[in-house]
């Protein structure tokens, strides 16, 4: 049989490729690792996994039919495991990149309880920034 170890990659259909990119590259520090044109896949590296960016207009963005909006979504949120985390200086990071942060709440994941903070990329997912298990400050 198999254990499973991490969540791999998440795979988002996107109606604007450069918002996206500039979103979690340009506020969130992902890096590009791979893009394959030809298929319309666009592989950001967020720590141990990938985010992947699927235009609805190109190759495998196509298949999932129309684009995600407010009466459907690709999925309800996805969350970003990160360190350190410095609740006022995040907040103070997202506001100066224009991005409106949730209060930091403690909400349970996979290492247990610990902080976190909701944000909406520019297509309207909703992204959980969680910090170690810990109590909040």
């Amino acid at each position: 049989m198999f254990k499973i170890q991490h969540i791999d990659h998440v795979v988002l259909r996107v109606k604007s490729l450069a918002a996206m990119r500039d979103f979690y590259e340009g506020a969130l520090g992902c890096t590009m690792e791979r893009e394959n044109k030809e298929l319309g896949l666009y592989q950001l590296r967020a720590g141990h996994s990938l985010i992947d960016l699927v235009p609805v207009d190109q190759g495998i963005g196509r298949e999932g039919g129309t684009a995600p909006g407010i009466e459907g979504r690709n999925l309800h949120h996805f969350c970003l495991r990160i360190d350190p985390f410095e609740a006022d200086k995040i907040i103070a990071y997202l506001k100066g990149k224009n991005i409106e942060p949730s209060a930091p709440q403690q909400r349970y994941g996979a290492e247990g309880m610990g902080p976190s903070i909701y944000i909406y990329d520019p297509e309207q997912n909703l992204v959980e920034l969680k910090g170690p298990p810990k109590l909040l400050k």
